[in-house]
């Protein structure tokens, strides 16, 4: 039987026959095929053949693993310096690269050009520059450090390290640049933040390619200049999907999620990269059924999701709340090829099933995490909070607290939350003194308001209005929205009045303000008043948005 049926004939001419081999290695599709073409080697001898083992090894980086690749190149005698470039273009690994180039130095190999970009490419992978200078000072040693390869990775490693001073110095004395020079050198200014440099670069450069486009427009992105993103993107003679997903990404992340679609509609290829970009945008921007929409229009195109929009995909779910879309999720990730040990995706299936009502579920998934973080406890607490079991939100915070992690002022926000919602006063009142005194946390204005409603709801106006008058900073409107609810809740008119008041100046077209004093006025049975609100809203034209609710039915 013939090694690659495809290629019967290769395996039959004699054993000397270079062509034959090269033929098969170029024939060779999977593991199996490249383990008999490299039977064939051994078999006829060639093991000492620097070409046809360059093609081997180029090959079997691809195919097979780089310990194959080196098992190879070890067969060899005295490899050439191709050789030793070909394996080392093979790593990408900063560590790995390093160690090898260091072997070719014992072993007496002689780097050269090509050898140079390769390790000074591993470093700035990393962002390892010293290293990098170490590289450069012996390529300067070797007298080839003004070569154009040599010199553009150089500028690359520096600006990617932003030590754009040096990436402009190699710049300005290179005797001869290529067009990815000058895009290096763009992107070095684009990464440091100085788009007018990068611009001022981009518009001398004498010929341009879609990498460099599309580094001006990242730049612009980042920077939030979307209408010059945009301006860019427009003159663009080509584009590729990079081009559309950057911007698509910009206008997802500025908010703009009409923008995004039409654009991502108009691409003429999508990528992963793309979908995720949509579809985190959707979840991140508060509008979750689009993005669980969006993953089911990739799923009807056979584009298999990865570990990023799944994520995305289950932040949506927690938005939503919707039970059984958290189950259906659950299964499909559980059920993917996607590695559930990685952290990100095992504290998002514990957000989105505790967010959802799924604690059994979210408590094994916490239960099972090798090392839990403050993220982790925050979405269990939170999901506890959501669902009512407030007592069981503080334990697992003073449980989070014994096992050595430092709360930030979003997991105070949450446990503040969880003590408002369950009325638990002293506990709240404990977690807000240990925020200031032991965290030296100053309190946001999330931290008031949730002490406020915490107090209100368990009918310690008096008390909450003397802690939001105490406030460094002038509250928002929602912390004076809280207390002014409790105020009807509780027929406290004389507060109510003053609480609306400020409530009004803060929002003056915000109708529910005047709709709430209205009430209060109504339960006192204090018609005079309750007309006058009336009229003050008419005479401000402010308008009450009528009401309306939704219910899910299932069948």
């Amino acid at each position: 039987m013939p090694v690659i049926r495809r290629y019967p004939n290769f395996l039959s001419l004699n054993n000397n026959s270079l062509p034959s081999i090269s033929a098969l290695i170029k024939a060779c599709k999977t593991p199996t095929h490249l383990h008999q073409v490299h039977a064939q080697i051994v078999q006829r001898g060639l093991e000492q053949d620097h070409f046809l083992i360059s093609q081997f090894i180029c090959l079997s980086q691809t195919l097979s693993t780089l310990s194959y690749s080196t098992s190879v190149f070890d067969r060899v005698f005295n490899p050439s310096t191709f050789l030793w470039n070909v394996l080392i273009k093979g790593y990408s690994s900063f560590a790995e690269t390093v160690s090898v180039f260091i072997r070719m130095k014992r072993e007496a190999g002689l780097p050269d050009r090509y050898t140079y970009p390769s390790v000074i490419k591993a470093c700035a992978s990393e962002g390892k520059v010293w290293e990098g200078r170490s590289f450069h000072g012996s390529a300067v040693r070797c007298g080839i450090e003004l070569d154009v390869f040599v010199t553009t990775s150089l500028i690359d490693l520096y600006g990617k390290c932003k030590e754009i001073g040096c990436a402009r110095k190699m710049f300005d004395e290179m005797p001869e640049r290529n067009v990815v020079s000058w895009t290096a050198m763009v992107v070095g200014y684009v990464i440091a933040g100085d788009l007018v440099e990068a611009k001022k670069l981009f518009d001398e450069m004498p010929q341009r390619n879609v990498a460099t486009w599309n580094a001006m427009i990242g730049g612009f992105v980042r920077l939030g200049d979307l209408d010059s993103a945009r301006r860019i993107f427009d003159e663009m003679p080509e584009k590729n999907v990079v081009s559309f997903t950057t911007l698509v990404d910009g206008y997802a992340k500025s908010g703009d999620m009409a923008s995004a679609r039409f654009l991502f509609d108009q691409a003429p290829d999508r990528d992963i990269v793309a979908w995720s970009a949509l579809i985190s945008g959707y979840a991140q921007n508060g509008r979750p059924r689009e993005a669980v929409n969006v993953f089911l229009e990739m799923g009807s195109g056979n584009i298999k999701p990865d570990e990023f929009i799944l994520v995305s995909l289950m932040s949506a779910c927690s938005q939503e709340g919707s039970l059984e879309l958290a189950k259906w999720v659950d299964s499909y990730v559980t059920q993917s090829s996607i590695d559930l040990g990685r952290a990100h995706v095992h504290a998002a299936l514990v957000d989105m099933n505790a967010k959802c009502g799924n604690m059994e579920r979210a408590t094994n998934l916490f239960e099972q995490m090798p090392k839990r973080d403050l993220i982790s406890y925050c979405s269990m607490i939170q999901g506890l909070s959501i669902h009512g079991c407030g007592e069981q939100a503080v334990s697992l915070f003073r449980r989070m607290l014994n096992e050595g992690l430092t709360p930030d002022e979003v997991a105070f926000t949450v446990i503040l939350t969880a003590c408002s919602r369950s009325g638990l006063v002293e506990d709240g009142w404990h977690f807000f003194e240990l925020m200031k005194n032991e965290y030296s946390i100053v309190p946001s204005p999330d931290h008031y308001a949730c002490m406020v409603d915490l107090l209100s709801r368990s009918g310690r106006l008096k008390t909450a209005y003397e802690l939001l008058s105490s406030m460094p900073v002038e509250p928002h409107a929602g912390a004076w929205g809280a207390l002014l609810g409790a105020c009807k809740l509780h027929c406290d008119i004389e507060l109510g009045e003053l609480v609306a008041g400020r409530l009004i100046e803060l929002e003056p077209q915000n109708a529910g303000n005047y709709v709430l004093l209205s009430n209060i006025y109504a339960a006192a049975e204090r018609w005079l008043d309750v007309s006058l609100v009336r009229n003050k809203m008419n005479e401000k034209a402010v308008k009450k948005i009528p009401g309306c609710s939704w219910i899910i039915t299932q069948g």
